[in-house]
């Protein structure tokens, strides 16, 4: 794939290689009404132009004023090369720009898993727009999200995998069954521990034992990369009693529960001065913690 770059552009000036793109993908590939594809919002959203090496767009999307992304498009050719996460990227950073509080999306939902990895959370019922099913998602900026249903957790564990940059951290009792064994997030996992050799994850739990006889599928990854994987398990009395669990990064994303059983709790994406404060407290827990090496020979 050639080098490619990302813009924010006006509509008055590009609008020809805009709705090249949308025309493209919208109308002839989805087939959706042309009328559809244009609106009276265009001149005054903010929109980002994906180009190629040679300066052909291949990519699109747009931010309107009230904080909705839309149009989202990449030429089919262009797709499973990150063009689409460098747009939203390139959109969220438009909407910080302009000093709004969220942003809200409608996605497709063949891609809610795309948008779920860049932190955008789930909202209320599936529905139809365009003859196409649709799914309201969210981003809150610098500020944090109430993680209330099991869709909202997923997404948020998803996210915060994916945005690791080289290191993560999970405190978790008996790793979250029906969390991180979900698709999405197993699939993160995996490209997180897989992708480069200073990639990091800490594990601390309080009972290796329980959580060797579940077969948890982290279990599986740890014995095949030991090296990236790390597992202790809490000896300090006062950790013992900790019911909390929390996952992070180094990118400044955090999802915290008071009481680990449960999926309820809180999260942000890109907060590091919420963030840091847990992390803290997780190298201290981890210092006190034993290294759990049991678990490298089980044969699972």
């Amino acid at each position: 794939m050639s080098p490619l770059r990302v813009q924010q552009v006006s509509h008055a000036e590009a609008h020809v290689a805009i709705h090249d793109v949308r025309q493209r993908v919208f109308v002839q590939e989805q087939g959706i009404d042309a009328a559809l594809e244009r609106d009276a919002l265009d001149p005054v959203c903010a929109h980002v132009l994906a180009l190629d090496a040679d300066g052909h767009p291949v990519g699109t999307g747009r931010l309107a004023p009230d904080g909705r992304i839309g149009r989202m498009a990449v030429l089919a050719a262009y797709r499973g090369h990150g063009i689409g996460e460098a747009l939203l990227e390139a959109l969220v950073q438009a909407g910080r720009q302009l000093g709004l509080a969220e942003l809200h999306l409608h996605a497709q939902l063949p891609a809610r898993d795309f948008y779920a990895r860049q932190g955008f959370l789930p909202e209320g019922p599936e529905f139809e727009e365009a003859g196409i099913g649709h799914q309201q998602m969210r981003r809150r900026l610098q500020a944090v999200s109430a993680i209330d249903s099991r869709a909202e957790a997923v997404a948020i564990t998803t996210a915060i995998i994916h945005r690791a940059r080289r290191r993560l951290w999970l405190h978790s009792r008996q790793l979250d069954p029906g969390l991180l064994d979900a698709p999405p997030v197993q699939a993160a996992l995996r490209r997180f521990v897989t992708a480069r050799h200073d990639k990091q994850l800490r594990v601390i739990v309080h009972d290796a034992a329980a959580i060797a006889s579940a077969g948890a599928p982290l279990l599986a990854l740890f014995q095949r990369l030991p090296s990236v994987i790390q597992f202790r398990e809490v000896a300090d009395p006062i950790d013992r009693a900790l019911a909390s669990a929390c996952l992070l990064n180094d990118a400044g994303d955090f999802y915290f529960r008071l009481i680990g059983h449960r999926l309820d709790g809180e999260s942000a994406i890109a907060l590091p001065a919420r963030s840091q404060p847990f992390e803290q407290q997780l190298q201290r827990v981890w210092d006190r913690s034993r290294e759990c090496s049991e678990l490298r020979a089980l044969g699972i």
